[in-house]
């Protein structure tokens, strides 16, 4: 029986494109930019031409482009960097209940720093309230970080609302865009954001590498000690090969960006209307028609997840309960009981599925057949 792989969302295959340069890179590219040598300034001009790429590809400057080991290292420096530079002006920090752990884990560090935080609540549809956002702003709060796509539920949030709010307000503005980017259209400047994650795994890059993108007005400390690279913002000897791959995968999502959109959109649509022509009984978490078009979370009542995903996995299903840091836990999605409540069920029945490149409509329809066959099998 042959493999289906429906968790894009947790990482994506590396495009063929992108190990070829690698693979390039890794004979001829292996000065180190910091080397005044001429192979350490070939390193360097890659280094700044991928800078370019990846800021073009949010309307930013290269200069405000800070290169990381993914997106947890640039959601930690964006939220603890920033924090810490600037609680002369207060310690108050606004974020919201379904951040990923990258980010929630980043502000209960802050809490025991005497840091206070609040963290907004978010409808049964996944968005936060905007007008929940302008309550909770003090003259204390320093920033205000709000994810653009949950990582779980595909849910796009207000950012450019949010932003608009924060005109003029001392608050520095950052989004986790790790599942908006490549799929959404993204500027910094016309969604009023500060600082933005994006991580290159999740895009058909390699693991291990990401940016941080950082207004220039942005007071932020380093979390590192070292060395002088990233503009001492992030020192040690940048990885150069994942960078080139990054790179490359940056490209070739911007390239393909509506085709990509497009295909994914149909196959979610196939994915839902095989389930309801084979009669399965099942519930969408959030607002369908306010998510991106790779993912979708879906709760199925009479099952558990721990159930749900071994059977999945035996007839060569690959899917996940929510964000791939929590795999393997049996723990209620605290996504899902930000949505619903800690004691409802879809916090212990529900399935992200996410596409990607390695899918195709065939292949879609056949997993739902699987997945029908299994849910109606368990329920019975």
């Amino acid at each position: 029986m042959n493999g289906i792989y429906l968790d894009n969302a947790a990482t994506s295959p590396v495009h063929p494109e992108v190990i070829k340069v690698m693979q390039k890179s890794l004979e001829e590219v292996y000065g180190n930019p910091s080397s005044i040598h001429q192979y350490g300034r070939k390193a360097r001009q890659t280094l700044d031409n991928a800078r370019k790429v990846a800021a073009s590809s949010i309307g930013a400057n290269e200069k405000n482009i800070t290169f990381t080991s993914g997106g947890t290292e640039a959601d930690n420096l964006a939220l603890i960097g920033t924090a810490l530079a600037n609680q002369d002006k207060g310690k108050h920090i606004i974020t919201t209940t379904i951040e990923h752990h990258a980010i929630l884990h980043a502000a209960e560090s802050l809490e025991k720093q005497d840091f206070t935080v609040t963290y907004l609540q978010v409808q049964s549809n996944g968005q936060i309230n905007v007008q929940d956002l302008k309550d909770a702003l003090t003259d204390e709060t320093i920033v205000v970080s709000v994810m653009m796509v949950n990582n779980e539920t595909g849910i796009i949030q207000p950012i450019k609302e949010i932003g608009e709010i924060l005109k003029g307000h001392q608050a520095y503005f950052h989004t986790d865009a790790v599942q908006a980017y490549g799929l959404l259209d993204i500027d910094v400047d016309k969604l009023g954001v500060d600082l933005l994650t994006v991580s290159s795994h999740k895009v058909n890059g390699p693991k291990g590498v990401g940016f941080l993108y950082i207004n220039e007005n942005v007071k932020i400390s380093s979390l590192q000690h070292g060395g002088q690279q990233e503009r001492k913002k992030r020192p040690g000897t940048e990885n150069v090969t994942g960078i080139i791959g990054f790179q490359k995968a940056i490209e070739l999502a911007q390239a393909e960006r509506d085709d990509r959109n497009l295909a994914y959109n149909t196959y979610k649509q196939l994915f839902l209307k095989k389930l309801e022509s084979e009669k399965v009984s099942f519930s969408i978490n959030g607002d369908l028609e306010n998510a991106i078009p790779s993912i979708v979370n879906i709760s199925f009542p009479g099952t558990n997840v721990e159930q749900l995903l071994t059977n999945f996995d035996l007839s060569g299903i690959s899917a996940s309960s929510g964000s791939a840091c929590t795999a393997g836990s049996v723990e209620p999605s605290h996504v899902l009981s930000a949505m619903y409540g800690s004691s409802n069920d879809r916090t212990i029945n529900s399935i992200r599925f996410s596409f990607g490149l390695p899918n195709s409509e065939d292949e879609v329809t056949e997993a739902a057949t699987r997945v029908a066959s299994i849910i109606n099998r368990l329920i019975k």
